[in-house]
């Protein structure tokens, strides 16, 4: 079960107990709050908190900009012209708190954003769970030929069986001597702090991680992409989902020149009218390397 008893039972007591507030709220975003979305094998993401809506990125841009925005005629308009122009602040007008169980490997590559408020689970006060993350059999692939930080095709047969054993095997060794080494049976033991060094990285840990709009974006057009590893992308999109809900005219707009827009350098900006005056343009045309020709390519091939 993703909660334990006692993170259920602190639910339960909140969810009876709810709370008139004057301040303005997202239906949306109410609708999951106390809700643990299930995650991999033993993860979730869960909204704790959230401050802000739609409306507060239109006034805030208003109050920045005054009559510079008469123009925009509906707040949705201005939401687009904010995300298609990057003017950043006032999306740091809204700001979520989320608790999330992730695997460790998966953490330290999710901290890399340094954008964000971080409270994690301590394993020098606390015995973390016998719980680890086990790909799934169409995720055990094998190293990517053509990219470095990539998957290539999926083992198996008897080399799928093969790793899936030593995952769990070693897993579970790990575990058992962490819990040998911590000795609750009369003997002193190792201390916590020093024990937990021999846990596996697929080891689950919690946290609570708290950030503005901007930089969740920020996040998740890096996580959400195709590109970003299958285990903390499943993370971004079920938090892609939470945030749908939560301001779906700026999702929107964000879903739209973030996620599914493209950057042209200004070479490729100039390839592209090339192209467009009907001129044949290569690799050896067009003023760029191969990498940034073949990326070039897939843009326009998608």
């Amino acid at each position: 079960m993703p909660l334990s008893p006692d993170q259920f039972a602190e639910i339960e007591t909140a969810r009876a107990a709810p709370q008139p507030t004057l301040r303005a709220v997202s239906p949306g975003m109410e609708a999951h709050l106390y809700t643990a979305h299930p995650v991999l094998d033993h993860g979730f993401v869960r909204v704790v908190d959230y401050m802000g809506d739609d409306s507060a990125i239109v006034q805030a841009a208003r109050v920045s900009y005054g009559a510079g925005t008469k123009h925009v005629s509906n707040d949705q308009g201005l939401i687009r012209y904010l995300m298609r122009h990057w003017h950043s602040t006032p999306f740091e007008m809204c700001e979520v708190k989320l608790h999330v169980k992730l695997p460790v490997f998966v953490a330290r590559q999710w901290i890399r954003h340094r954008t964000a408020n971080v409270n994690e689970y301590s394993a020098r006060y606390s015995i973390l769970d016998r719980e680890f993350y086990i790909p799934a059999p169409d995720q055990l692939a094998a190293q990517s030929t053509v990219n470095n930080q990539g998957r290539g095709e999926v083992l198996t047969g008897d080399e799928a069986a093969r790793v899936l054993d030593m995952l769990k095997g070693d897993a579970t060794r790990s575990y058992d001597h962490y819990e040998a080494m911590l000795n609750t049976e009369g003997q002193q033991g190792l201390a916590r702090e020093l024990a937990r060094m021999n846990l596996p990285a697929n080891v689950y840990t919690q946290w609570y991680w708290k950030v503005d709009l901007h930089n969740l974006f920020h996040f998740l057009r890096l996580r959400a992409d195709a590109h970003a590893q299958y285990e903390i992308r499943v993370y971004a999109e079920t938090i892609c989902n939470l945030v749908a809900n939560w301001v779906p005219a700026a999702y929107s707009a964000f879903e739209d020149y973030r996620l599914g827009g493209a950057v042209l350098s200004a070479k490729g900006v100039e390839c592209l009218r090339r192209m467009l005056k009907g001129e044949a343009v290569t690799q050896e045309t067009s003023g760029m390397s191969k990498g940034e020709w073949r990326e070039f390519e897939a843009v326009l091939a998608d």
